[in-house]
């Protein structure tokens, strides 16, 4: 009973876990797409982004998930919408905890949270002010509102209309109260006065008295002023005194600007100041605000006019009066506002006079723009119930008045042209020319310079469109139209003349020289060409090429192809004259001929090997003959020295090296130069760490991990299997000369034959990888418990030793023991690493519980 109790607790257990796991995916087959809210589907893309995927891809996780095809299609569209939505962005922004400043009216710079930022207020305002200009581009339908001409006018910040208080007095100017006058006195009497102008509009000078110059202008006063002084100074009559009469501290003035304005209100500005400076401190006319009729009211009247438009298009000031106190500004609303737009070269909104016409307002733009369609400009017209369009011709563009709200489209011309052919191909001059009445396609030729002389006379084509612009093909022999003795074809516009060159119309003609030739390669195929010219346009013969049994094999045309024993190429056999004289039989070879140059007999380029260490005579030897051996090379270096160790002699053939790019060394470690012309290879490292990393790569498949994260103790097994060390047993050489031990000698050999050797070296998953004085008496178990035994990581059957001859040998298994390779001086004991084992994942541990549930019911099977 414990066992069904047991089997039925875990039976349970399993069937929660599968419950819970099929629970955790979201059922889509019954959500509809158009119930849900954009901030449901910002979840579910916020959702597909947490686990990689992308919003295109969200489709296809959704389909994943259960829902239907219909409902996929139309979450693609609601996605594609709140992307392209601004609200989609700053939602987004907010999520990511940035907060959104907004430009108040004021200029001050606040956040959401009403708290004002003092720090970098103008760079941030700045930035979210140019945030606010482009949201208000946009209406609430996503349509582009162009621009009030002249808006930027009083709102940039490098524009200044501040008045000049340095220039001279202006003559007109009113003097006022708190005016100050300088007075200067020169000549028989010296003196200056600086007077204030007082509240009643006088002003007290010495020996003269008072004097009223309220309301009068500069010359005015200087005329009063010095037929007042004339009395107590006589000599101003007879001009022994002058008198001079300047401002000096200027008053200020309060002038109100009315209606529709920016900031309209009371301003305190200089007394010099103007409508203009006006306008700048106010911020000008709103977006309702005319700028061509700006009115300047003085004691109930008004006594000037300004318009904006005269300043901003033709740089005059044209009412720009100067200001008194109390005087008032009025900006009334716009009468009449018309938009140009399309292929003007500023479109805007404008303001419209009554007496002004549509020819006015394209003055206003700027002109037409170089891709202008003007023969007609679009009218979009608002009536009392809708809209409707008329087209303007350019003969009524000086008599249609605008009316409010019109908008003028300029379309761009069409992409076309109503006299254009072309003709490309073997003619000298191809290109686009000019349509001309009844012009041929002889005509077009000649116009054309005439057919080169590589042209193709058989055939050519005219693309031409159809009524319907589809495309038609029109084929001509070339030569009968030149001749005369086919009828001459008349050209349509759009018509495309194509002449081919023979070279067009066939391969390219290549020779290939390969074999004993200083520069081999492919060449230009030329007509008459011979292999005496070949050969010497690849740099002549080599040193050990022979002019004997040169080989050709050419292109085989006619071939039986229901044959099996067909040919498929013609070689032949040639015989030439070594210094490639000229002779009356030279061979013309064929396009597509392979050339090749075979070494001569007998021709032999010295090979050399190297003898290393504890011979007599070291260094660099040249093979004198095709059978020597080893015990040949050592006999010829003298023999053995008395502290050679024979039995760790090794050969090193790494085989011959070409040259490098650069200066480099030999196989021998000698510095070489790189001869200039010679054949580069790859370098002889490049050619190694490619060998080392297909030894690495195999290891790791071996291995059975892709993952191998300690790489020191792959890269030393790597050095091991890419060796290029022979083992050889130089003893048994020496004693048996000429037998199986006692190898060939090959081009590049290195023999190293080192002194006497007295340590082994213990390396890889050691605790302490040393090296130990060889002991005749100790085996290999003994050098590793002598460098601190096993690591826990160790794999002890892998282990394996080199020895100094380059050889190697491994541990072998016998029933139940180890029976380790014998150790000689100088070898090199390495114990290589345990493959990593795998950790149980959440897969793992779900095919562990639904093994055991499988068998935990058939033991409930059984036991009943």
């Amino acid at each position: 009973m414990n066992i069904k109790r047991t089997v039925t607790a875990l039976i349970f257990f399993c069937s929660i876990i599968i419950f819970q796991l099929a629970s955790a995916q979201t059922n889509y087959s019954d959500v509809k797409v158009d119930e849900l809210t954009d901030v449901q589907i910002r979840q579910l893309i916020q959702r597909a982004e947490s686990v990689g995927y992308t919003e295109d891809q969200l489709g296809q996780m959704a389909a994943a998930e259960g829902m239907q095809p219909a409902e996929v299609a139309k979450l693609k569209i609601r996605v594609e919408k709140l992307k392209n939505d601004s609200s989609f962005n700053s939602q987004d922004k907010k999520s990511q905890g940035q907060k959104n400043l907004v430009v108040q009216d004021d200029s001050s710079v606040r956040s959401y949270d009403g708290e004002i930022n003092d720090s970098d207020t103008s760079k941030s305002a700045k930035i979210n002010l140019a945030n606010k200009n482009k949201k208000k581009m946009l209406d609430a339908f996503g349509n582009l509102i162009p621009k009030i001409f002249g808006s930027e006018l009083f709102k940039n910040n490098q524009i200044k209309f501040e008045p000049n208080l340095r220039m001279a007095t202006p003559k007109s100017y009113i003097i006022g109260p708190d005016d100050q006058l300088i007075i200067d006195l020169t000549g028989d009497n010296e003196a200056n006065y600086k007077l204030q102008v007082s509240p009643d509009g006088n002003i007290r000078l010495q020996y003269v008295g008072l004097i009223s110059v309220a309301g009068l202008s500069i010359e005015q006063a200087i005329s009063k002023i010095r037929s007042a002084m004339s009395s107590t100074y006589p000599s101003l009559r007879s001009g022994r005194t002058n008198v001079s009469i300047n401002l000096g501290n200027i008053r200020s003035i309060k002038i109100t600007l009315l209606g529709e304005v920016v900031k309209p209100g009371s301003y305190t500005l200089s007394s010099l100041s103007t409508v203009f400076n006006a306008l700048n401190a106010s911020g000008g006319p709103n977006e309702n605000g005319s700028f061509r009729n700006i009115q300047v009211i003085r004691n109930n009247k008004i006594v000037a006019t300004v318009d904006v438009y005269s300043f901003l298009l033709k740089g005059i000031q044209e009412g720009n009066i100067r200001l008194q106190d109390q005087d008032v500004i009025n900006i009334p609303v716009y009468q009449t506002r018309v938009e140009m737009s399309g292929e003007v070269k500023r479109p805007a909104l404008y303001e419209v006079l009554s007496m002004e016409t549509l020819e006015d307002i394209i003055k206003f733009s700027g002109g037409f723009s170089n891709k202008a369609y003007t023969a007609k400009i679009k009218v979009l017209q608002n009536t009392s119930k809708e809209r409707r369009i008329t087209d303007v011709a350019a003969d009524s563009y000086g008599k249609y008045r605008p009316l409010n709200g019109d908008k003028y489209v300029v379309e761009p011309i069409l992409d076309r042209f109503a006299n254009r052919v072309e003709i490309i191909g073997a003619v000298f001059r191809p290109g686009q020319y000019e349509l001309e009445g009844g012009l041929t396609l002889k005509q077009l030729i000649t116009k054309a310079d005439g057919l080169k002389e590589d042209a193709f006379l058989n055939r050519g084509y005219i693309s031409r469109l159809n009524p319907d612009n589809s495309l038609a093909l029109l084929s001509f022999d070339v030569d009968k139209i030149l001749k005369g003795t086919e009828q001459d074809i008349s050209l349509n516009r759009e018509d495309k003349v194509t002449i081919s060159s023979i070279f067009d119309l066939r391969d390219e003609y290549k020779v290939d020289i390969k074999g004993e030739v200083r520069t081999p390669g492919t060449f230009e195929y030329a007509e008459g060409m011979t292999l005496q010219s070949l050969i010497q346009m690849a740099g002549g013969f080599k040193e050990g090429a022979t002019p004997n049994r040169i080989e050709i094999a050419r292109r085989v045309r006619n071939s039986d192809a229901r044959s099996i024993s067909a040919k498929t190429a013609e070689v032949l056999n040639v015989n030439i004259s070594s210094d490639l004289r000229l002779q009356d039989s030279s061979f013309t070879l064929q396009p597509f001929d392979i050339i090749s140059i075979r070494n001569s007999e007998g021709y032999q380029v010295q090979q050399q090997v190297k003898v290393e260490g504890e011979v007599l005579y070291p260094g660099i030897y040249t093979i004198i003959r095709k059978d020597e051996r080893i015990s040949d090379l050592i006999k010829r270096a003298g023999g053995l020295t008395a502290l050679s160790f024979a039995e760790g002699a090794s050969l090193k053939r790494p085989g011959p090296e070409q040259v490098s790019e650069r200066d480099s060394t030999d196989r021998f470690g000698n510095v070489i130069k790189a001869k200039a012309g010679s054949s580069l290879s790859k370098n002889a490292k490049d050619r190694q760490r490619e060998e080392m990393q297909k030894l690495a790569n195999l290891k790791r498949l071996q291995s059975g991990d892709n993952n191998v994260t300690d790489t020191a103790q792959l890269v030393q097994e790597v050095k091991i299997l890419g060796s290029d060390l022979v083992g050889i047993d130089l003893l048994n050489i020496l004693k048996k000369p000429a037998s199986k031990y006692d190898l060939l000698l090959e081009d590049g050999d290195i023999i190293n034959v080192p002194k006497q050797l007295q340590t082994v070296k213990v390396t890889g998953e050691v605790l302490r990888p040393i090296n130990i004085v060889y002991n005749r008496n100790r085996g290999m178990k003994d050098y590793i418990n002598g460098a601190g035994g096993f690591t826990y990581n160790a794999n002890k059957k892998g282990a394996y030793i080199q020895y100094a001859n380059g050889s190697v040998d491994a541990n072998r298994k016998f029933l139940f023991f180890n029976n380790y390779p014998k150790v000689k001086p100088g070898a090199e004991i390495f114990i290589p690493k345990r493959a990593p084992r795998e950790k149980l994942g959440v897969a793992g541990v779900v095919g562990i519980t639904s093994a055991l549930a499988t068998v935990a019911a058939v033991l409930i099977s059984v036991l009943r």
